[in-house]
């Protein structure tokens, strides 16, 4: 992808998104398109965004957190702030994501003796049943 403007339908085929999440983005101010008419035209800043945006989804940032981080882009101070701030964001999402994967872990070994148990529970009934002749 170079400077090229690029219509919708190569957004959507390019990150893998339809055009209504595109409309979302937009309607939102998180990108803003060209217009020509009805036709959207996406530029270089459009792609950029697009991928902190899906970036910042993937990662559980909600779309005000992403907001903010995009619009430090334009501070004047060659982006030393966009890059503080993200850095702050990222270690509280990270940190986030760690406590839950841990409860995620901690569930996942519950359920496991939670099955064991319905299996031993289960292999005792059917000793207790009569053989077949």
């Amino acid at each position: 992808m170079t400077d090229e403007l690029m219509t919708i339908r190569q957004m959507c085929d390019a990150f893998e998104v339809t055009a209504r999440t595109l409309r979302f983005y937009e309607s939102k101010e998180l990108i803003s398109p060209l217009r020509e008419g009805q036709r959207r035209l996406y530029g270089r800043r459009d792609r950029a965004r697009l991928k902190l945006i899906l970036r910042g989804k993937r990662f559980g940032f909600s779309l005000e957190e992403i907001r903010q981080m995009l619009d430090l882009y334009d501070l004047d101070d060659g982006q030393e702030t966009q890059f503080r701030r993200t850095c702050e964001l990222a270690r509280e999402r990270l940190a986030v994501m760690e406590r839950q994967r841990l409860e995620l872990d901690d569930a996942i070994a519950e359920l496991r003796g939670q099955i064991s148990w319905g299996e031993r529970k289960l292999a005792d009934f059917d000793k207790r049943k009569p053989a077949a002749e």
